[in-house]
């Protein structure tokens, strides 16, 4: 595996995962080599964290039109190790890595059937005024939230 930026040791790293979302790879996902097109990981990483905020109480706040806080992704990558093709079923997992004030810097991992990582990535999710735009912090709750460790769904 080539160095990847924001991965120190790769098995300790992958030791702190335990939600995950599964996702079946779908012919439309793939492109006319038959493996997966490299723009799908990213609605994986969507997909599951939304999961992952619902598992921790907070969409529910978020896509309430009377709240003030929003988040929004401030940037997003991902970097492929294996090979994905049609119909395999994925393991998307997700972790808060680090929390900021306002922000959370958000791991991701797909592992196929066999327990092989195929691609990871991260992101930072920031927490927004709805009315402003300008960041809000998390609450202490929210905070301790994000360093429960949780199951899959």
């Amino acid at each position: 595996m080539s160095r990847i930026s924001y991965i120190d040791d790769l098995v300790a790293w992958q030791k702190d995962f335990d939600f995950y979302y599964p996702v079946k790879v779908r012919f439309s996902e793939t492109d006319m080599f038959g493996h997966l097109n490299n723009t799908v990981p990213f609605t994986y990483y969507e997909e599951a964290r939304i999961e992952f905020f619902k598992s921790k109480g907070f969409m529910a706040d978020w896509l309430n039109e009377k709240s003030e806080a929003i988040i929004v992704v401030a940037d997003l990558q991902c970097d492929f190790l294996k090979q994905v093709f049609f119909d395999e079923r994925l393991r998307i997992y997700v972790k808060a890595n680090s929390v900021g004030t306002s922000s959370v810097d958000i791991h991701y991992m797909g592992k196929n059937e066999n327990g092989d990582i195929c691609f990871v990535g991260r992101g930072t999710i920031v927490q927004i005024s709805r009315k402003t735009g300008k960041s809000l912090p998390w609450t202490e709750s929210m905070k301790e939230e994000f360093e429960l460790k949780e199951g899959a769904i």
